[in-house]
């Protein structure tokens, strides 16, 4: 009878446990095919398919995930997804956010999921831990994240994602880790973070966050890493931070934060490292901050802090790197700093500090890098400073250090760059100064060295750059340098160096700058100085050097400066020179040359500054017709004759630049008139005949083009309601063609050579003010010699690419004429001329500050940019040079110059010809002939150099320095002097610019970023 009485609740047991069991295996089947339905969504970034495991065998009613990859379950139902790293791509909205309610852990890092957060993620209420970085999700985080209240971990890191932070993140009491770093947030801190207790990190580096720094960050008891950098923060930093007792990283740099570094941060005992650079923080530097006992990273660089350094910072026997550069510190190393037993990087650059050095220093025994540039200190150099054999970066150049150099540098075998120029140092240049295996750079001019260079420096088998100008080194050149295979830079100049220019040092072939000048050396230039295969920039003047030019001169094609001026040379111009078609500025001036200037100067279309005063040479300068490049010539003293030429360069220079020849004539002040003779009225004619010549047959070219742009639809038409046209003329603007046509006609006189403004290789340009205001630059196109189809060609070129272009930044264009009588192109007009005039002209290139530089290529960047993605078909520039970057008032660019322009097709294999400018034009035309937008890129990273060196980069462009230090330094190297030094902020900037520029570089073009991704590089 008992066994009867429970039968029925086993049997009610039995029926339970069925029941239970059916539904977990129904919940197991739900979400089975609720992942399959979100996979059939996914694409794959590999050839392999997509989560192949993910599948249910046929007929199987009853399926289950948890086999799957990247799936853990708990029971039968999914607790974790783990596909970080996997490939996938899609979006996030049809993933099964509701049928996943045992769902803890979600990681779907590293992969390509697009498009929003959708707001359903709250329906994963039991989440712990989620990661979704390094993806492409844009959009804003959605509020309903902050009802996720288990979740102890979010990692947004390196997505799209923008606005602002929710104050809702504020409710997840249980968070962690908290990464939003990489993203394009904005707007201000929500106060509401305060209210994280558990907070350990705390990353929102790398966005645009803006606003006050919250006081409430201090309630944050249990924070240890707090990364705030590389925001638009502005405000003083919360006195409230000294109470995160537990914090150990403390990242504020690159805002701008102002007011002083509070004292409580003295109160942070854990602390281990403090990055506050690149804010305008200003006041003294805490002696509180000598309490963090325990730190050993401190960088306040880049602010504005002033003051003496507190001796309390001696206190910091754990600290390593320690950087107060670039601020306004005065007074003296503190003597305390003996006691940073540890420290190997100390950078105090660029400050007002003064005094001796204390000699302590040299006890630092880790030492590897110091940096005391750019300060007034006084006295000797430590005279132990390699003592522990570990010193690698010594920089103490323009100081008033005086006296010998270190004693312990001569067998300081660690060292691989040296700055001591600009001081007073003394010393035997031969005696004091051992071999340094390890040696990259080394610069010690202007200072009082004496002695003779040592054949040692040659033994320095990683040399790259030697420099011991403005010294009193006497002596001859050791032929030995020659052996130093690695030197790019050698600068001996203004010393007291006798004897000749040794052979030996053409097996240089890296050399890239010699410097010679101000010396005593004679002879002649070397026969083999045509091996110098890599040369950039020459200058032997101001010596005794005689003999006749050597026609191997011509060999160093990539020669942009040659400078042999106040020497001895006669007989007469090597025509070779000729071959140097990159060369910018060429001075043979104060010489003994004679006979004509060779006719193949006319090849030298680069050359922008001539000096051929006080010579011998004779015969007329009609050859410098063809150079439209030149900006600044002087011919004085010589036996030369006949019309100055039509050009800008002669026509604007002062008599003082033509004096003193026998018969020059022209319309230039000071000058005598010229005679024209029958034969000259001939070639006058020939000149009126051959340009209309051509624009008879530009006539037919433009209207083929009109008919041909008329084939492209209503649509077109539609668009160009304003256009104006009558059998002569098309013009663009609203003006009427005709009379913008005869205004244009009375204004130039006809086309007067007097009205022009500027003459180019491709046609002169006029400037005129039209009655509605408006002031244009009209461009005449003339034939280029007997090559009509060519310009034709160009012509249509321009006005297909620049008809229906509306942008700031490239030049606006008005119209066109093309008729029997003239042919022209109107553009909008700008004063200041091309960016390559502004940077060649020192005045200007003063003028032309590093603000002023960054927004030139931020303008030429987005012109670009837009030309690319947002011109259909897309456009490709194909001669972007500074000579087609014009400025106006205002500095800002315009892209001009658009004859070699070409529209892509995109059903077309788009093949040309090689064309663009040298020294400009991406290395892959010259093999595959097939153009892209990579070809602009190529032609932007050259512009950028050429902007940070104040003229073309030449061989600079094949080197790519191996770490972001070694791009610091270059840029500190290779930086235009002409205008005033950039600020540090602006140099950071400068150096971010060369990366970019080297990136635009890259061989292959496909590694090159996109336009589009430049100018977002810029903009952040």
């Amino acid at each position: 009878m008992k066994r009867v009485a429970w039968l029925p609740s086993l049997l009610l047991l039995i029926v339970t446990l069925h029941t239970c069991l059916s539904d977990v295996e129904s919940n197991s089947t739900a979400e089975a095919l609720a992942l399959l339905n979100w996979k059939a969504s996914l694409l794959s970034l590999t050839n392999r398919s997509v989560l192949p495991s993910w599948t249910v065998s046929p007929g199987n009613a009853q399926a289950s995930p948890c086999g799957w990859f990247g799936i853990h379950c708990k029971g039968d139902s999914v607790s974790r997804i783990n596909l970080t790293s996997y490939g996938v791509k899609g979006t996030f909205h049809a993933f099964p956010f509701s049928s996943l309610p045992n769902l803890d852990e979600l990681d779907l890092s590293i992969n390509g999921l697009f498009g929003t957060i959708p707001p359903q993620i709250n329906q994963l209420s039991n989440l712990t831990y989620l990661d979704l970085s390094y993806n492409q999700l844009s959009g804003k985080i959605p509020p309903q994240i902050g009802q996720l209240i288990h979740l102890k971990t979010l990692h947004l890191v390196q997505n799209l994602l923008n606005g602002s932070i929710p104050d809702e993140i504020g409710q997840l009491q249980s968070l962690e880790e908290l990464a939003l770093q990489n993203n394009y947030l904005n707007g201000s801190i929500p106060y509401s973070l305060g209210n994280l207790a558990n907070l350990t990190y705390l990353y929102m580096l790398n966005n645009s966050l803006s606003g006050n720094i919250p006081s409430e960050i201090g309630n944050l008891s249990s924070l240890q890493e707090l990364y705030i950098d590389n925001n638009q923060l502005a405000g003083s930093i919360p006195s409230t931070f000294g109470k995160l007792k537990h914090l150990r990283l403390l990242y504020l740099s690159t805002n701008s934060l102002s007011g002083s570094i509070p004292s409580e941060f003295g109160h942070i005992e854990s602390l281990n490292e403090l990055a506050l650079f690149k804010n305008n923080l200003s006041g003294f530097i805490p002696p509180s901050l000598g309490n963090l006992t325990d730190l050993t990273i401190l960088q306040l660089y880049e602010n504005k802090l002033f003051g003496p350094i507190p001796e309390e910072l001696g206190n910091l026997k754990l600290l390593v790197f320690l950087e107060v550069s670039q601020n306004q510190l005065n007074g003296s190393i503190p003597s305390s700093f003996a006691n940073l037993s540890n420290l190997e990087t100390l950078f105090l650059r660029d400050n007002q500090l003064s005094g001796p050095i204390p000699q302590e220093i040299g006890n630092l025994m880790k030492m590897w890098m110091l940096e005391l540039d750019g300060n007034q200190f006084t006295g000797q150099l430590p005279q132990n400073i390699c003592r522990g054999g570990t010193l690698e970066y010594f920089i103490a150049n323009d100081n008033h250090f005086r006296g010998p150099i270190p004693k312990d540098l001569k067998n300081c075998s660690s060292l691989k760059r040296v700055r001591l120029e600009r001081n007073r140092l003394t010393g035997n240049i031969s005696e004091d100064f051992g071999v340094y295996s390890s040696l990259k750079f080394i610069s010690l001019s202007d200072n009082d060295f004496y002695g003779e260079i040592s054949p040692q420096w040659a033994s320095c088998n990683n040399l790259s750059s030697l420099q011991i100008a403005r010294n009193n080194i006497t002596g001859r050149i050791p032929p030995e340098l020659g052996n130093s295979a690695q030197l790019q830079a050698l600068d001996l100049s203004s010393n007291h160096l006798v004897g000749e220019i040794p052979k030996e040092l053409t097996k240089l072939t890296s050399l890239t700058r010699l410097i010679l000048s101000g010396n005593q050396l004679s002879g002649g230039i070397p026969m083999e100085v045509g091996s110098f295969s890599q040369l950039e920039y020459l200058d032997l003047s101001a010596n005794r050097l005689s003999q006749s030019i050597p026609e191997t001169i011509g060999d160093m094609l990539k020669l942009y400066y040659l400078n042999l001026s106040s020497n001895n040379f006669s007989i007469g111009i090597p025509r070779q020179i000729g071959k140097l078609v990159q060369v910018n500025e060429l001075d043979l001036s104060h010489n003994m040359l004679s006979g004509e200037i060779p006719t193949q100067f006319q090849s030298l279309k680069s050359l922008s500054t001539l000096n051929l005063s006080y010579n011998n040479l004779s015969g007329s300068i009609t050859i410098f017709n063809e150079l439209r490049g030149l900006v600044q010539v002087d011919i004085a003293h010589n036996e030369l004759e006949g019309p100055v030429p039509d050009v800008p360069a002669f026509q604007n220079a002062s008599i003082q630049a033509l004096e003193g020849n026998k018969g020059l004539c022209g319309n230039v002040s000071g000058l005598k008139p010229c005679k024209l003779s029958k034969n000259g009225h001939h070639k006058l004619l020939y000149a009126i005949m051959l340009p209309l010549l051509g624009a008879a047959i530009l006539s037919i070219a433009i209207l083929a083009l009109f008919f041909g742009l008329k084939k492209k639809g209503k649509d077109a038409d539609e668009e160009r309601e304003s256009t104006k046209i009558d059998e002569n003329l098309f013009a663009i603007s609203s003006v009427d063609g005709r009379l913008l046509y005869a205004e244009i006609i009375s204004a130039t006189k006809n086309f007067n050579s007097q009205c022009c403004i500027r003459k180019g290789e491709y046609g002169n340009v006029y400037r005129v003010q039209l009655s509605s205001g408006d002031i244009v630059a009209v461009k005449e196109v003339l034939p280029l010699h007997a090559d009509e189809v060519r310009t034709a060609k160009e012509f249509q070129n321009e006005v297909m690419a620049l008809i229906d272009i509306q942008h700031g930044n490239i030049v606006k264009f008005y119209g066109f004429c093309c008729s029997a009588e003239q042919s022209f192109l109107v553009y909008k007009y700008l004063e200041k001329g091309s960016l390559a005039t502004n940077l060649s002209n020192d005045e200007t290139a003063k003028e032309l500050d590093w603000d002023k530089r960054l927004n030139i290529i931020n303008g030429v960047a987005y012109a670009l940019s837009y030309l690319h993605h947002d011109c259909s078909p897309p456009i490709v520039h194909r001669d972007l040079t500074s000579s087609n970057v014009l400025l106006d008032l205002e500095f800002e660019a315009h892209i001009s110059g658009f004859g070699l322009a070409k529209l892509l097709n995109p059903d077309s294999s788009n093949w040309t010809n090689l064309a663009g400018t040298y020294g400009y034009v991406a290395p892959e035309l010259a093999y595959t002939m097939k153009v892209t937008e990579k070809c602009d890129v190529y032609s932007f990273g050259v512009l950028i150099l050429e902007v940070i060196v104040g003229a073309h980069p030449g061989n600079l462009i094949a080197t790519l320095p191996s770490s972001s230090l070694e791009m610091r330094l270059l840029v500190k190297d290779v930086l235009d002097q002409k205008p005033l030094p950039p600020s540090a902020h602006i140099q950071d900037k400068l150096v971010s610019l060369m990366k970019i520029a080297f990136m635009c570089l890259a061989g292959n073009p496909h590694s090159r970023p996109t336009m589009c991704a430049v100018s977002q590089l810029l903009a952040s």
